[in-house]
């Protein structure tokens, strides 16, 4: 199993944080320009955990040569069922320097918007904290 999925199963803020580049960029399925940077993903990514409930990977895939890996979740968002997955990229370091997620349904990637909507001024609140600065 890879570090991050165990991180994120856990609930591991630290562990996850630990495991994000500096420069990392994050696309959001429901926000159009990415995100750069370790605060503002790390943020974002605590503001995840607090909207999805029943979170779990369901299906683990990796290249040959460990720097792509795909984590296949489901979860359940405003009580709607989600699919989604995360596509992560790692730098030489071992640090994932991008990560990008997609979710299915239509309805699901909506209701996971306006929950994310309503978290954002958090968001926003701790990323400044760590003195980041969003790219979107």
């Amino acid at each position: 199993m890879h570090p991050f999925r165990t991180a994120v199963e856990n609930r591991d803020e630290a562990a996850i944080d630990a495991l994000l580049a500096e420069n990392v960029v994050f696309t959001s399925p429901v926000a159009f320009k990415p995100y750069s940077g370790k605060a503002i993903t790390a943020a974002i990514l605590r503001g995840v955990m607090r909207v999805f409930e029943d979170f779990t990977y369901v299906r683990e895939i990796a290249d040959p040569g460990g720097r792509d890996h795909a984590l296949v979740f489901t979860a359940t968002v405003d009580g709607r069922q989600i699919q989604g997955c995360d596509f992560l990229h790692f730098d030489e370091e071992g640090k994932i320097d991008d990560f990008m997620v997609t979710v299915r349904p239509l309805s699901a990637a909506k209701a996971l918007a306006e929950a994310m909507g309503a978290q954002f001024d958090r968001i926003a609140q701790e990323a400044a904290g760590s003195g980041a600065v969003a790219g979107a």
